[in-house]
């Protein structure tokens, strides 16, 4: 039975060991917690090709004590070609390959901005120290996941067709087994080039060139003035006050909204205990109102068409719980969001805290990696409409819709708890279940991980949209929630990937740092 980490020095939780041993170490080298996040970030980039690279996006949410939480955008808008008449000929965005790559990286920008937040905050350890176990792994060669082998497995006809895969992501032609070694010394160097020139080269540099002359030439809208025109932004978080504690996420394009929402939705109908009928009841109903304002409402930041931090007011939260019914499913003919990525947080002894995201969108994402920089690009533009006059139309320079979003919780009492997880539906209601049983229900912060969960949803590329359960739910339950009108299906796992990888660190006001992570995952939480 795993339990709950208990440190005072600092902590780092990330789905895969080495990631999060990165970011411990770059804490005790007196780093602090957005550069030991760097560490991490750059990490498993490499370690977990699958769900994250340098050419996806990111999110952040960063706590400093006293001082209201700072979000980082990192999202790339769509390339300055991506119009309609680039997909001439196509009934939809393809969803692997060259075509598939239309938004710009914004990851490394993100990494790049969170750093001069945090260069107020003392001396700044250099580049090369926070980018060394990443540089590491990528030269010495990473041991191959049962998750990266069977999702390999999974999708290789496909994705063996997109520029650069096979050389890149297979061995000798062959599906990488579990526990092989997988070398990939152009990312090495990739990294070596930003350790050495900074970030920015990724977007004004030698990389930036190298990499939209790549794009340009295996057939991708994106080109060398998308690179110079990108930025990282800061911008102004998403917040929802609860009893005890004010909860954050992150604005359009993600849907931080949808999280925020079922979290409050809930603790108007409240439970007795969890992990009974009421509570998965009550959040899962929670979780259709969300979807349905998120569906509605969240897409590029200049298009969203009600203000959504409005949706977030008492009254609107107190209308959306009026409509539940205790006792009946709503049907769901819901259209889901398929995503995998990766969540990771980390606090330092000073108490500053980061809740970040990283992700390619699908595994693998297009597919495509740049045969001089071995980077490979994410497809998240896919979640754009070929019709520009939809809520998610695409044009060139609009943002698209992100199922990213990394949470934090400022308590009442002093505590921070920063907590996420990857799994694109998922992502929102695995917050609402550990946040729920951590601060609503009293579950200590790893037993409220490693408990059953659910899925209301596609995820992991399946289709179908039902509820779908962990098998260690007790029998009661599961009728109980098939006579409430719930479209069950029961998963044969008791710990199963399509509930995504989550963790959470949670900073008591006497400095005890609590850290959990997810047994469904490759992770860890390494502490000091």
């Amino acid at each position: 039975m795993l339990h709950t980490q208990r440190s005072y020095g600092g902590s780092c939780v990330a789905p895969h060991h080495l990631a999060a041993s990165a970011g411990r170490d770059v804490l005790k080298q007196g780093g602090n917690a957005v550069e030991a996040m760097v560490a991490a970030a750059a990490a498993i980039a490499v370690v977990y090709p699958h769900m994250n690279a340098l050419g996806g996006d990111g999110f952040w949410l960063i706590h400093e004590p006293g001082k209201a939480p700072i979000a980082i955008d990192a999202c790339g808008p769509a390339a300055g070609l991506a119009n309609a008449d680039f997909y001439a000929g196509e009934s939809h965005i393809p969803e692997r390959g060259p075509k598939a790559a239309l938004t710009m990286a914004g990851t490394i920008g993100g990494w790049h901005e969170a750093l001069k937040v945090a260069s107020t905050w003392g001396k700044q350890l250099p580049l090369t120290t926070l980018l060394a176990d990443a540089i590491r792994h990528a030269e010495a060669g990473i041991s191959v996941t049962q998750s990266q082998e069977a999702l390999t497995a999974k999708h290789v006809e496909r994705l063996s067709q997109s520029p650069g895969f096979s050389d890149s992501l297979l061995l000798n032609g062959q599906l990488p087994r579990e526990g092989e070694r997988l070398r990939q010394p152009r990312l090495a160097a990739t990294l070596k080039r930003l350790a050495e020139a900074g970030l920015d080269d990724f977007y004004r540099g030698k990389l930036a060139a190298s990499m939209a002359k790549d794009l340009e030439a295996v057939g991708s809208p994106l080109r060398l003035a998308d690179f110079h025109a990108y930025r990282a932004q800061r911008v102004t978080p998403l917040e929802v006050t609860l009893q005890d504690a004010t909860l954050y996420n992150l604005p359009a394009p993600t849907q931080g909204m949808a999280s925020l929402m079922i979290l409050a939705i809930y603790e108007r109908l409240k439970a007795d205990k969890p992990n009974g009928f009421d509570h998965l009841h009550g959040l899962i109903e929670a979780t259709k109102r969300a979807f349905i304002l998120r569906d509605q409402n969240v897409t590029d930041p200049g298009r969203v068409p009600t203000p959504l931090q409005n949706l977030l007011s008492e009254e609107n939260i107190g209308l959306e719980a009026a409509q539940i019914d205790p006792q009946h499913a709503l049907p769901w003919p819901h259209k889901p969001a398929p995503g995998d990525t990766i969540w990771m947080g980390t606090v330092d002894s000073e108490g500053r805290a980061v809740s970040f995201i990283q992700s390619i969108y699908w595994e693998f994402g297009s597919g495509v990696v740049l045969p001089e920089s071995g980077v490979l690009w994410q497809n998240r533009g896919i979640s754009f409409s070929l019709n520009p006059d939809d809520l998610r139309g695409l044009a060139p320079g609009r943002k698209p819709f992100h199922t990213l979003n990394p949470a934090l919780a400022k308590f009442n009492d002093g505590r921070t708890m920063v907590y996420g997880t990857m799994g694109g539906e998922g992502q929102p209601q695995t917050q609402a279940a550990v946040f729920s049983r951590y601060a609503m229900h009293d579950m200590p912060l790893q037993q409220a991980i490693t408990a059953p969960r659910w899925l209301l949803g596609r995820t992991w590329g399946e289709s179908s949209t039902n509820l779908k359960l962990e098998a260690r739910f007790d029998d009661a339950l599961i009728t109980a929630l098939v006579t409430a009108g719930h479209d069950v299906e029961v998963l044969p796992e008791a710990f199963s990937d399509t509930m995504g990888h989550a963790g959470g660190i949670v900073h008591h006001p006497d400095g005890l740092i609590e850290s959990a992570h997810d047994p469904r995952s490759n992770g860890g939480a390494a502490s000091l």
